[in-house]
């Protein structure tokens, strides 16, 4: 929540409930002493300094309930709130909280004064950064305008170049709504390239994409998503296959999504508790010539069982249902199963149907995984840069189903379940991704799959 400074001054006269001049400190760490937090108080004054283009009724907003404070406790506690929310609208790059006892004509005998200093955005920002996912590194160039009329709105333009040939173009705007649950609503226009050597194709896709995001409960959050855009598969050299041969040519799809995100970790990266619940539903074919139904889960759950230990544990699983007998299924829609972040092991999209060595993927998977973090032996670098590392213990599972198989979609999940163990080192990027270096040893596959024994690179921030 922060740090409490308390300062007695001698020459100045506290009232008779005892509070001395307190201020919450972010950036340093350490106590000056105890300070009585249950006395009854009440909150006369709130000033925020520093405001320009900022409109006043959005932080007021975000500072009400400091007002509903009865004690010291709840004036810490609503003040980091408001705080947290004046970070959300990302108008500002600094803020500071000041709590003073209430001094001038009108003040109260348990009357406090809190003061927010902040510091805002520069109105143009701009600048050159890395980007990390699907094992997956990216150079992004981009300029914003934030907090464009005064309300934390953002314009971006944004272009970004994989290293696996990908690269995206996007111009759009994230609107913070005022409310109680937080919401906000962002649209953009994209373009992105994509290339997919694991699958024999590359693809152009370019359309528009709407997002409505809230709060139903604490840390349960919900994205209502609406993309549409016209998708143009072709092959990515001589040697495809005829499958993706078949699916090339453009497509036009049009399709509504729910995010349902439940995050209980302490920690995004190394986690020592907690759960993270993520539901992704998806239906395809409001237009267009793309139709299916299709559902994606993941869990995770991290216990700590010594001090530094932490056995987690991933479960992941998706179900594709296409619809309409006029409809299709691009191959980029499909599931793919195989890789360092889900099933350790086996080579990208290793696992599954395949045609001329081109991964096709699957209607249907499941994958889970068992992990031991523990700290580096001897821990070298205590408390500095040797925490950053970790040894990594894990066992993946998994397979994969289709529709064209003449068995059903149970006895093909139960039969020829993949498996792989092995061990490694995994490296903190920050808050931004997880390195993972392993050595793998596959143990059960079936003949057409791509295993990869030995040792394995991967790059992201979600892991099976």
């Amino acid at each position: 929540m922060g740090i409490v400074h308390a300062k007695d001054n001698s020459d100045l006269k506290m009232p008779q409930f005892g509070i001395p001049k307190a201020e919450i400190n972010y950036d340093e760490i350490e106590e000056s002493r105890s300070i009585p937090l249950d006395v009854p108080v009440r909150v006369d004054t709130i000033s925020i300094n520093g405001l320009s283009r900022t409109k006043d009724d959005i932080v007021e907003d975000a500072t009400k309930d400091i007002f509903k404070s009865k004690n010291f406790r709840e004036v810490l506690y609503n003040a980091h709130k408001a705080r947290l929310k004046l970070e959300t609208l990302s108008c500002f790059r600094n803020i500071a909280v000041h709590i003073d006892v209430s001094r001038g004509p009108k003040a109260t005998p348990e009357g406090l004064d809190v003061t927010f200093q902040v510091k805002e955005l520069k109105r143009v920002v701009g600048g050159v950064n890395t980007e990390v996912g699907n094992n997956e590194g990216s150079v992004v160039v981009g300029l914003r305008v934030p907090n464009a009329f005064g309300r934390g709105e953002r314009v971006f333009v944004e272009y970004s170049y994989g290293s696996r040939k990908s690269n995206n173009f996007s111009v759009g705007a994230v609107k913070p709504l005022m409310g109680k649950y937080e919401p906000k609503i962002s649209a953009s226009v994209f373009q992105n390239v994509a290339e997919v050597a694991a699958s024999g194709y590359k693809e152009l896709e370019r359309g528009f994409a709407v997002d409505f995001g809230l709060l139903s409960f604490a840390n349960v959050r919900h994205n209502f998503q609406y993309k549409g855009s016209t998708r143009e598969l072709g092959v990515l050299s001589k040697s495809s296959s005829f499958e993706v041969r078949e699916n090339s040519g453009p497509t036009l799809k049009s399709a509504l999504a729910h995010i349902l995100t439940v995050d209980l970790r302490d920690d995004l990266i190394f986690p020592a508790c907690g759960t993270l619940f993520q539901l992704n539903t998806e239906f395809a074919g409001i237009g267009g010539n793309i139709g299916f139904l299709k559902n994606d889960l993941y869990v995770q759950s991290n216990i700590s069982v010594l001090k530094d230990v932490v056995i987690q544990g991933t479960l992941g699983g998706g179900f594709l249902k296409g619809i309409g007998n006029d409809m299709q299924i691009g191959m980029s829609d499909m599931f793919f199963l195989g890789g360092p972040l889900d099933l350790r092991g086996f080579q990208m999209r290793g696992i599954g149907p395949r045609a001329d060595g081109d991964a096709l993927g699957a209607e249907m998977y499941w994958s889970a995984g068992l992990h031991l973090f523990t700290p580096l032996p001897f821990r070298p670098g205590k408390g500095g840069f040797g925490d950053i590392f970790r040894t990594h213990f894990f066992v993946n599972a998994g397979n994969v189903a289709t529709e064209k198989s003449e068995e059903k979609y149970v006895d093909q999940m139960s039969k020829n379940v993949r498996l792989s163990t092995g061990l490694g080192i995994a490296v903190r990027l920050g808050q931004m991704a997880r390195v993972e270096i392993n050595y793998c040893f596959p143990i059960k596959f079936s003949d057409g799959d791509q295993t990869q024994p030995g040792v394995q690179f991967g790059i992201g921030l979600q892991f099976s």
